[in-house]
């Protein structure tokens, strides 16, 4: 038996402050089992798909490269290498916008001679035997090089290299792994998925964790929205110390800050980080990500990705490669509905509008959520009512009016003023908002600008 927890860490009261209750529309997805698909033509692997640093290529046009190996590498501390997510033949480098409207260079790789694909991938990411025994064998500073070396990064849309959370600070001992199954955007279900099909390599992954940054505590936090992959995880983590916190269905429960007080009662103060009150927080398609580069030897070359929305013709969770197009996950969902009005890369509530089909999903990619005009219909915009709505549904206990209007008129001490670097951009105040104001939109611009003045 695995031995994590020599005390149990307190406990939280299962929910945060403030927060709202969108429509969950989970339901579209929820029961669709993950599939493989079908291994693309060519991918589009960009050289900067995460925090920090872009990776410069490594590899020539025409080269031969293997499922996995190293196409991008950078030397800078935060920055994570990239990989060819199917065996074939690379071409000349090219400019991709991804959805937050970046432009970055991206390798393409044409797929040629055999490849894993079907059951046999499936199997090989997600399948077989995970252990929660004998990890000790396990040397933490090698678990944080191999993870470096496999180039995960958090899978739950922020994208940070995952090394550098789990490296030792003896400064700020960690004493928790938080595995974030949350998962409280609207639609999105690729976290459900993997918690029901897959908790071997989530447990394996989060236990492996834990030995890396040397926490005696493992805890899995899931959304009560979610009674099927609590109950899996209870049973999988039968004979270990490894705890399922079952959390209130609120949004944004999924938020780091948001899980950690929920779950372990610990508040982190504005500007501080998890790691200032001992705790590392990880998503589970990450938690997956390490058991696989660990117990496999495996880069990050693949994710689940839901495609969901009332504006794709059949809604499903998919297990697809690094670099391939949105456009390709929507056709092989039956493309869209003649209803179709906008796609959205991640949740309606944190992610971002695009138009362009053939940007690639990069590591970051969550899901996809094509909506319908009826979705996307909403008020005039008319003048703030004052009635303080968006202060009470902000979790981060900001004023979202005075941010806003900061960014409309451009005075940027006033962002500083109201602390709008503590903004996690999740949208409550829009969703909320009497007068249809785009305040989350507004605050991202200000967020954006403030650097370049």
């Amino acid at each position: 038996m695995t031995t994590v927890a020599t005390d149990l860490p307190k406990k939280g009261k299962g929910t945060f402050a403030k927060g709202v209750h969108p429509p969950e529309r989970k339901g579209l997805a929820a029961d669709a089992i993950i599939e493989v698909l079908p291994t693309p033509a060519q991918v589009k692997i960009a050289l900067l798909q995460h925090v920090g640093a872009p990776c410069e290529a490594t590899v020539k046009p025409r080269q031969e490269v293997a499922l996995g190996e190293v196409v991008g590498q950078s030397e800078a501390f935060i920055s994570a290498p990239v990989h060819a997510s199917l065996a074939g033949k690379t071409a000349l480098p090219c400019a991709v916008t991804l959805p937050n409207g970046r432009r970055v260079q991206a390798l393409p790789i044409k797929a040629d001679g055999d490849q894993l694909a079907g059951d046999e991938l499936y199997k090989d990411i997600l399948g077989g035997d995970w252990p929660t025994s004998g990890l000790e064998q396990y040397d933490p500073e090698r678990i944080v090089q191999t993870v470096q070396a496999a180039g995960i990064v958090g899978q739950g849309g922020a994208a940070f290299p995952t090394y550098v959370k789990l490296t030792k600070n003896d400064k700020k001992p960690i004493d928790t792994i938080l595995v974030n199954g949350c998962e409280c955007e609207p639609y999105l279900t690729a976290d459900y998925r993997l918690m029901v099909e897959a908790p071997g390599p989530v447990i394996a992954g989060a236990l492996l964790a834990a030995r890396a940054c040397g926490a005696r505590n493992v805890v899995i936090a899931v959304e009560d929205n979610k009674p099927l992959a609590i109950d899996t995880l209870q049973r999988a983590t039968k004979g270990t110390d490894v705890q399922v916190a079952q959390l209130q269905t609120k949004y944004p429960q999924g938020g780091e800050k948001q899980t950690i007080t929920a779950s372990l009662g610990r508040t982190v103060p504005a500007g501080a980080l998890p790691l200032d009150v001992g705790v590392v927080v990880i998503n589970v398609g990450t938690a997956c990500a390490i058991a696989r580069a660990v117990l496999r030897g495996k880069a990050l070359t693949h994710r689940v990705v839901t495609v969901s929305g009332d504006g794709v013709v059949r809604p499903r969770n998919l297990l697809v490669p690094i670099g391939v197009s949105y456009r390709e996950l929507i056709d092989f969902c039956g493309g869209m509905k003649s209803s179709a009005s906008r796609v959205i890369a991640g949740g309606p509530m944190m992610g971002q509008a695009f138009g362009d089909l053939d940007a690639p999903v990069t590591k970051g990619t969550s899901g996809i959520v094509v909506m319908t005009r009826d979705d996307v219909k909403r008020a005039d915009e008319t003048n703030c009512l004052r009635c303080g709505r968006c202060v009470d549904a902000c979790p981060m206990n900001l004023v979202p009016t005075r941010l806003a209007l900061g960014s409309r008129a451009k005075l940027w001490d006033m962002l500083g003023t109201y602390n709008v670097a503590s903004c996690m951009e999740c949208g409550c105040c829009a969703y909320v908002c009497p007068a249809s104001i785009p305040l989350v939109q507004l605050i991202r611009m200000g967020k954006a600008q403030i650097p370049r003045e």
